[in-house]
């Protein structure tokens, strides 16, 4: 009941309040581009419009203001074309012309006057009626003395008298109160949306541009950083083991004729050897893609990883559907990442794994009961997680407190 009287006091704040300013900003835009557009053929219009889009931009700013109490969403404030670099005063005063956000909130204080209109009688006219429909018993029982003075209920067929009309006003004043809270939303809505379109649309476009933008090259950053790591890891594992074989074998050569039992030794340590490279390579591949989560899908590659893992892994998948490669080899390499960090730095006992998916998002949720103090900082392993999933659109969310537990959700888009 709070929320709701706040959410109409909201609403009539809004357009209310935001009347009187839609008015005097609507007449001195009219007035000032009238007189710009006039004078443009002489020069000095083009700073008066400049001006104009000015005062344009601080009234948008105020009605953003307004926006983010109505539509309960965050300020969003659209960037505005700077001057150039080593512009000149003239160029610098009428850089408002070359940006098209001030037009948009030109337009917006134009056109936002009928609306502004339309919303203050809505809010006015529904504000009055259960008023004046509650509050009859105190001023009927003047109205009612008025000689000649004939109700509505009367005129209706409905009878006469003060107990009468108390009922008929009365239920009209209830009617009016329940309708009140849809009616402001309504009226709140009818300019709002306007301003939302034409002053924060452009931000939100931007914003998701930026994100997009963003999440590419954080794409490019994990690769990159995925490539380096997996060529410094064949550089210091199977690349060094099998120069160490070439040499074994080359030993074993030599030795042949000299000393066979040395040169059987010898290739007996190299059959060894060649064995260890084939699970340090076998164990790289599992970095790259492991062939078990494209034919099979998640949950298999996920019982997979976790058998693998030297902690004890609780496993509960709770959807077998395939999902787009990119979500899978996502989930895939946190959970197969995650795990690793777990069993190198956290000194857990135990692990849980959980895959779930709601509504058109899939989390991966997973906990040990280590020591605690992972984070997302650059530098940190986990960073190149938070890259990989900013790249389809996820979010890594870290809580590991030191001392612990840790617990680590994954939440990727997958409709």
């Amino acid at each position: 009941m709070r929320s709701l009287t706040r959410r109409v006091l909201l609403d009539t704040r809004y357009t209310l309040v935001g009347f009187p300013t839609a008015v005097i900003g609507f007449a001195l835009m009219i007035a000032g581009f009238s007189a710009g557009v006039g004078t443009v053929v002489v020069w000095i219009g083009l700073p008066i419009l400049a001006g104009v889009l000015m005062l344009a931009r601080s009234f948008a700013d105020g009605e953003r203001g307004w926006l983010s109490d109505v539509l309960k969403r965050p300020p969003v404030r659209p960037r505005y074309k700077p001057a150039p670099a080593g512009a000149g005063r003239f160029r610098r005063l009428i850089n408002p012309l070359t940006s098209g956000q001030s037009w948009l909130d030109l337009l917006h204080g134009i056109v936002n006057f009928p609306m502004a209109i339309i919303a203050f009688v809505l809010t006015v006219v529904f504000w009055a009626i259960p008023i004046a429909g509650l509050t009859y018993p105190l001023y009927g029982l003047v109205t009612s003395q008025i000689p000649g003075n004939t109700e509505l209920p009367e005129l209706l067929g409905l009878g006469g008298g003060y107990g009468v009309n108390v009922i008929f006003y009365g239920a009209i004043g209830i009617a009016g109160l329940i309708l009140l809270p849809f009616m402001t939303r309504a009226a709140a809505l009818v300019r709002s949306g306007l301003g939302r379109a034409l002053l924060t649309g452009v931000a939100e476009l931007q914003e998701r541009i930026d994100d997009l933008a963003e999440g590419r090259a954080a794409a490019v950053s994990a690769e990159a950083a995925a490539l380096r790591k997996l060529e410094r890891d064949i550089h210091d594992g199977p690349q060094q083991r099998l120069v160490s074989l070439a040499m074994e074998l080359s030993r074993a050569q030599r030795q042949m004729q000299k000393d066979p039992d040395a040169a059987r030794a010898t290739i007996g340590d190299a059959i060894s050897a060649t064995r260890e490279t084939l699970d340090e390579l076998r164990a790289l591949s599992r970095g790259i893609a492991p062939p078990i989560l494209s034919d099979r899908g998640l949950a298999p590659a996920l019982a997979a990883v976790a058998g693998r893992c030297t902690v004890p892994v609780d496993l509960d998948v709770q959807t077998v559907e395939r999902f787009q490669p990119a979500v899978e080899n996502a989930i895939y390499f946190v959970c197969a990442e995650t795990l690793t960090n777990v069993a190198k730095h956290s000194r857990a006992q135990s692990c849980s794994v959980q895959l779930v998916r709601t509504g058109d998002t899939l989390m991966l949720i997973i906990g040990d009961d280590g020591i605690g103090g992972a984070h997302v900082a650059k530098g940190h392993g986990l960073a190149g997680l938070a890259d990989r999933l900013r790249a389809v659109d996820g979010e890594l969310v870290v809580q590991s407190p030191d001392g612990g537990p840790t617990l680590i959700v994954a939440e990727v888009p997958c409709g």
